[in-house]
């Protein structure tokens, strides 16, 4: 099963679940794929920048693949293969394939300045992985430094028919939405799908300017499910109702830095991660930081009974 240009939904991006000895802790990243399959995600993402890819051995990359497959049967998983060089993407992309995944996801590298530098970077890429391959365009100017243009990205797309999907994450980013809509409605663009990221953060106005829906991981992705399918039956205040009841959380999890450790805290409490552990580098919560999540959690359970916990 390949990933299609009509790809819609959410794809909650998974967290890596370790152990407090940083060791992989795969019966945890069991229960979370069969999590995500049973609250009706449309599909998921691994090793993306919040799953820890760097962090992992190849062996345990190409494993995490194959537990997100086994746990959404029938259901679309995105793997992220960006890598310093193309030999290595191309490795994990081709095993990826072999192992069931439906589509790679490449960032561009924090040293592309010029538009000819970024779709040329694309190019170079898609012939490294193969065009057989369906791909994503993850577009994420805040922590990555690349600035693509609605421009630029048409250039990709329309350069490489195996791109199927913008992870758009652009900060603001609901104008190059439209404009990306514009291009396709006025045929200098063929139709692509476009999830959103930056923790679900502007979920509610980005599914009005033309978002497929969102490829993100907040810890509570149910609310990202129906946030969108309520979007799509045209119930606009019920949407943003319930997003805004959900907004100081995940405004907290949106702190740079802190955001992993948030969610992966929340996900322990939800009782789907054993333990919110990184590996290291990486901190953990403070006490107080702990006390304010529970704190969030108690008073958005008052609007939310998922999250009383």
């Amino acid at each position: 099963m390949h990933l299609t240009p009509t790809a819609a939904g959410v794809f909650p991006i998974a967290p890596t679940p370790f152990t407090a000895d940083g060791s992989l802790d795969w019966a945890s990243a069991e229960r979370l794929f069969a999590w995500y399959d049973g609250l009706g995600a449309d599909g998921t993402t691994v090793l993306g920048i919040m799953g820890e890819a760097p962090k992992l051995e190849p062996e345990e990359s190409l494993r995490i693949v194959k537990v997100a497959v086994a746990g959404m049967p029938g259901k679309p998983v995105i793997v992220g293969v960006s890598a310093p060089g193309f030999a290595a993407m191309r490795r994990l992309a081709r095993d990826a394939m072999e192992a069931g995944a439906a589509a790679v996801m490449i960032a561009p590298p924090p040293s592309l300045r010029t538009d000819d530098q970024i779709t040329g970077y694309y190019g170079q890429a898609t012939e490294a992985i193969g065009a057989d391959i369906p791909f994503v365009i993850q577009d994420y100017p805040l922590t990555l430094s690349v600035i693509m243009t609605p421009a630029v990205i048409r250039r990709i797309v329309m350069d490489n028919p195996s791109c199927v999907m913008l992870k758009h994450e652009d900060w603001p980013g609901l104008e190059k939405i439209s404009a990306l809509r514009r291009f396709e409605a006025d045929g200098s663009l063929r139709h692509i799908s476009i999830l959103t990221g930056n923790g679900g953060l502007f979920l509610d106005f980005e599914m009005e300017r033309g978002a497929d829906g969102a490829m993100t991981g907040y810890a509570f992705p149910e609310m990202l499910i129906d946030t969108v399918a309520l979007q799509k039956a045209g119930r606009r205040d019920d949407a943003h109702d319930l997003f805004d009841a959900h907004l100081p959380l995940l405004r907290y999890e949106q702190q740079p830095g802190a955001g992993l450790a948030v969610r992966k805290y929340t996900l322990m409490r939800r009782g789907i991660l054993a333990s919110d552990a990184q590996r290291k580098p990486g901190a953990g919560l403070t006490p107080a930081a702990k006390a304010e999540v529970d704190y969030l959690l108690a008073r958005l359970a008052r609007k939310d009974a998922r999250a009383a916990l």
